[in-house]
């Protein structure tokens, strides 16, 4: 059974740090580019990061440009977002989602495409 799962959300104060991490089973993590979406209440689901499979190629929306870093350990199966100088209109829910290779990073991480699997997200909370 194909399963993303997230973890690593929480509450954190403005300008502290969190780590996220988007755990792959059932399949082979580095056969797909990985991306972090997010969602925040009453807003549309945006792209945050997005990376290739043998991470070459990364891509980041202009309001987390600086701030986060995705990565990835395709030997464990495992993709990252460490998120600095968190700020609260960082607040949302985060998601993983695997695409194929063949789809262009920037297509997918602006969400012109679908991809296939999306894992469950974790809630990212910002506030004093």
């Amino acid at each position: 059974q194909v399963q993303l799962v997230e973890s690593g959300g929480g509450l954190v104060q403005p300008g502290g740090s969190l780590r996220l991490s988007c755990a792959a089973s059932g399949f082979t993590l580095d056969s797909y580019k990985i991306g972090w979406f997010r969602q925040a209440p009453g807003k549309e689901r945006e792209g945050v990061s997005c990376i290739s499979r043998r991470s070459e190629v990364t891509y980041y929306a202009d309001s987390v440009q600086g701030r986060f870093t995705i990565s990835r350990d395709n030997a464990k199966n495992m993709v990252y977002l460490q998120m600095r100088d968190l700020k609260p209109e960082d607040t949302a829910v985060y998601y993983c989602a695997a695409e194929f290779p063949s789809v262009r990073t920037v297509e997918f991480c602006t969400m012109t495409t679908k991809p296939p699997y999306w894992g469950q997200g974790t809630q990212v909370t910002v506030s004093s």
